[in-house]
């Protein structure tokens, strides 16, 4: 947890135009995090919460050690029957639903979800969580907050009169600076309106992606891995990091460190040799940027995994993955 206020943007500093100290420092951190980490207890600034709901950090950019600040891992409980506040802020956030049902008022508008449901609050969205029901209900969230935070993107809290009010003129539409017809999108994307994939990586059921141009979600690329007993997902290679959660099963994940060998051009250098992380059910697991990745599924029962990525990588010219082996289950 930060020691004074919270941290919404990290800076980098360096006495050196190299940032290798960096990079090593962000590679030496622990990637598992399990339930005993908490980051952030949202004592501090978080307006959301009511005296029912309860809000805890797993991973977010005023971690020490720091692992990221592309995405920001945090999770949402609300008892049964209960409510929590509610805020706004401009910056985009994904729901997945770990447990139990409700419902959410976006901009004065009802969307029910379940567990395994991705709930997408839009950019500039006030929103409230809703449980009306017996059984307890949690929900995963990811977001790029840091994004919008980085572009200047500030504004969020509560509801409040504005300060000055003599200033400005009446309300308008803040829509009208919105992306034409994104309201149509949907915000609620549940698992019969997805298809699992046998791909490269392993079964993948894509929840949001640049290719999902029906899900209103610009910042957040998601989707679920199943890896069988005792099998292996696909050994990858791409640029963005990622943080996968572990919805079920229990085993490993390797992972190649990639180093840039600059002269005539960029050439890549993969290590021989891996470093090996242990995972189990409620784990986050983080891939740093530019690293080959590799899941394994202990034997028992399958492995099931929730990966989030930061889109904006794709928008910088990293949209490719290059696979280095298969999952034994693919064929193409």
């Amino acid at each position: 947890m930060a020691k004074s206020g919270r941290v919404f943007l990290r800076g980098m500093t360096s006495e050196t135009y190299g940032l290798k100290e960096f990079r090593s420092a962000q590679l030496a951190a622990p990637r598992v995090r399990d339930n005993s980490v908490v980051t952030d207890d949202a004592k501090v600034g978080h307006s959301g919460d009511s005296d029912q709901s309860r809000t805890w950090w797993r991973v977010g950019p005023g971690d020490d050690p720091f692992l990221t600040q592309t995405l920001q891992v945090h999770f949402v409980q609300l008892p049964p029957r209960s409510s929590n506040h509610g805020h706004g802020h401009q910056n985009e956030a994904a729901f997945y639903i770990l447990e139990g049902r409700g419902y959410e008022i976006h901009d004065d508008q009802r969307y029910d979800w379940e567990k395994d449901d991705l709930v997408i609050v839009h950019t500039d969205s006030v929103h409230r969580h809703f449980n009306p029901y017996d059984e307890q209900a949690t929900a995963l969230v990811m977001k790029a907050k840091s994004t919008w935070m980085y572009l200047g993107l500030i504004q969020q809290g509560r509801s409040g009169p504005v300060a000055e009010p003599e200033r400005f003129g009446e309300r308008v539409d803040w829509s009208q600076i919105w992306t034409p017809d994104v309201e149509k999108r949907r915000k609620v994307v549940k698992p019969s309106e997805t298809t699992w994939e046998t791909t490269p990586l392993g079964k993948v059921r894509v929840l949001s992606s640049p290719g999902k141009t029906d899900v209103r979600t610009f910042s957040v690329d998601a989707f679920e891995l199943e890896i069988p007993a005792g099998s292996k997902s696909g050994r990858r290679w791409h640029m963005a990091d990622e943080i996968l959660y572990v919805l079920d099963g229990e085993g490993y994940s390797l992972h190649w460190e990639v180093a840039a060998d600059i002269d005539e051009k960029y050439h890549a250098r993969i290590a021989n040799e891996p470093t090996r992380h242990e995972i189990r059910k409620g784990d986050t697991l983080y891939v740093p940027q530019n690293t080959v990745a590799q899941h394994f599924s202990a034997d028992g029962r399958p492995l099931r995994l929730l990966s989030g990525q930061n889109r904006v990588f794709k928008q910088l010219g990293y949209d490719r993955v290059a696979y280095l082996e298969n999952a034994p289950e693919y064929s193409g």
